[in-house]
């Protein structure tokens, strides 16, 4: 297995610290609001791991945070805590908040057949956990306190830019200094470890320590969460390009400086979702969620296969076209495959399902190039083995990809709405007497084995 590791900026070949095990950390959300879709194409990456690992023979234990105290709106602790904004923004307790989008985020997921993690754990859950990190660094010499706040020291770390590959001098233009705290820090890049209410007097969640009552930063609660459920080491380390830094530069400095080794060997981020106007986000223009696309008619897995025909660590630019464009290619693949159900015909040839299945890992284990995973599932269909060979391979294959392909009542209605599309398409080909392409739809249904029927009353059609 092969993956690119930010850490090194190469691609590596995957050696974990236990043989055959591999701990995995993957970001959650901050539950203040609807994942948006390019949140989403992150998880669906991290899945694919997920099962590739599992696929070609791993253990995985992964485990997931979910952010519901303490991420400012501002990477730098700074702005508003997201959590008291959607609060605010919803006449709602941020304990209403938390649940309501925790209970959405859980949704997405499993309507994109993302595996659930083993451990989901919830940040407000591990305020002993982050106190203790918190004495060991100070003790350790790694933070201090200023403004009754404790924050991390940076300089004490040599190879602290090593994971983003910035310069301090670089994010020095910008730094707000408008902020009693920031005042306080050492140095401008310092981020905070625990901050008392002084800073937010409106802060609904906070906890006593022994700084005073308050709450933990946002990058201490992901060190905590894996330290307590993965231990002192950790095999990969995903989410996405904009968690680079300051989030997993931070996670870094403060975890190995508690362990006293280094942490976490490989470092895995998925590429941002574009849209025409740049990156995805939630503060403009329509807001991408899921429930947005299944509106519109599209199956949440049609956005899975769009996120799966690139590559993770390459920028992707959704339009409705590009969707509609999956959508059909998905339709298609569907009735094909259905069509082989049908007629399963043969034997199970077993030198050929080894040469497929080798092909399909090959594919995934060249850090994850799904695109050619899914074209050695197309490879398969367009061959000459049985279709008992065929429907094998393809559940195989669908373990990984998990595009509901051998599903009965997917492959129904996506059928049904598939030729229910193309007779519109047709109608209104014949009122524009366009009767070219009113043809060929209906000769390409009929290669399907759909035939049309043209009465009174409506064209209906009959599937043989």
């Amino acid at each position: 297995m092969k993956l690119y590791n930010t850490l090194s900026k190469k691609i590596e070949e995957f050696v974990p610290h236990e043989e055959g095990k591999v701990k995995m950390y993957t970001c959650g959300p901050t539950v203040y609001h609807f994942a948006h879709i390019g949140n989403l194409r992150t998880y669906i990456f991290e899945d694919i791991l997920e099962k590739t690992l599992e696929y070609i023979g791993y253990d995985v234990k992964r485990v997931m945070n979910i952010t519901d105290v303490g991420h400012m709106t501002s990477d730098s602790d700074s702005g508003e805590d997201k959590m008291l904004k959607g609060a605010e923004r919803e006449h709602k307790t941020v304990y209403e908040i938390a649940d309501f989008y925790t209970k959405a985020f859980m949704s997405d997921i499993q309507k994109l057949n993302i595996k659930k993690p083993e451990i989901i754990e919830k940040a407000s859950d591990h305020i002993d956990v982050y106190i203790e990190m918190i004495e060991t660094l100070l003790k350790k010499g790694y933070a201090y306190e200023a403004s009754s706040n404790i924050y991390f020291d940076v300089t004490k770390i040599p190879n602290y830019y090593e994971l983003s590959g910035k310069k301090s001098e670089d994010l020095l233009v910008g730094v707000r200094d408008d902020v009693e705290e920031d005042k306080a820090k050492r140095n401008p890049a310092d981020f905070g470890l625990w901050f008392t209410t002084s800073k937010f007097e409106n802060q609904v969640m906070r906890w006593d320590s022994p700084w005073g009552v308050g709450y933990p930063g946002w990058h201490i609660e992901c060190s905590g969460i894996s330290y307590r459920y993965l231990g002192e080491y950790l095999d990969i380390h995903c989410g996405g390009v904009d968690n680079i830094f300051p989030h997993h530069t931070n996670e870094i400095a403060q975890s190995e400086s508690f362990v006293g080794h280094k942490w976490c060997n490989y470092w895995c981020h998925g590429e941002h979702l574009n849209d025409s106007s740049g990156k995805m986000s939630k503060s403009k223009g329509e807001f991408l969620t899921l429930s947005l696309l299944e509106s519109k008619g599209y199956d949440p897995i049609i956005y899975r296969l769009f996120c799966l025909n690139s590559h993770y660590r390459s920028q992707l630019v959704f339009s409705y076209e590009s969707l509609d464009a999956t959508k059909n290619a998905y339709q298609k693949l569907l009735s094909k495959i259905k069509s082989m159900k049908e007629q399963p015909d043969g034997q199970l040839e077993m030198n050929v399902i080894e040469q497929y299945q080798n092909q399909f890992k090959e594919a995934l284990e060249n850090d994850l190039n799904t695109a050619n995973a899914i074209t050695t599932l197309y490879d398969v269909l367009k061959s000459d083995c049985t279709n008992a060979t065929k429907l094998y391979l393809i559940e195989s294959f669908d373990m990984v990809l998990s595009l509901n392909l051998l599903k009965e009542d997917v492959i129904d209605a996506t059928l049904e709405s598939y030729i229910e599309e193309m007779i519109q398409k047709r109608n209104e080909a014949k009122k524009n007497k366009d009767y070219t392409l009113a043809d060929q739809i209906r000769n390409e249904l009929l290669e399907k084995n759909i035939e049309l029927k043209d009465t009174r009353e409506g064209t209906t059609y009959v599937i043989k």
